[in-house]
């Protein structure tokens, strides 16, 4: 047992070194093509690249490569399976008007014409 773990956790570390060269790498290459044609904005270092995918990974989280939804969506789908029908349509009503949103035609209740 310890000698696969001797052997694999070497190789798990050259495998992150490897994909985080990647990443910052090809950043660096969207970023220094697209974004001084388009924008106007300076090129980039590697080292800018690999702390712009660091900025991503704080603010939005795992890149997309963990299967599934967020432990906050499960929660607020397992919350919001509870709740009544009516009390859907109050909160529904609340967020209505507390953002100004007039109410869906089809939930409008005027004749039509």
């Amino acid at each position: 047992m310890r000698k696969k773990l001797f052997f694999i956790a070497p190789l798990a570390i050259l495998g992150m070194i490897v994909f985080i060269a990647m990443g910052g790498t090809i950043v660096l290459l969207l970023w220094n093509w697209l974004l001084p044609a388009l924008f106007g904005w300076r090129q980039i270092t590697f080292w800018q690249a690999i702390g712009i995918l660091a900025l991503c990974r704080i603010l939005f989280g795992h890149f997309g490569f963990r299967g599934g939804r967020s432990a906050f969506r499960r929660r607020m789908d397992e919350r919001w399976s509870h709740v009544t029908p009516e009390e859907r349509e109050r909160f529904r009503q609340h967020l209505r008007e507390r953002f100004g949103f007039a109410p869906s035609p089809s939930e409008s209740k005027g004749p039509s014409t």
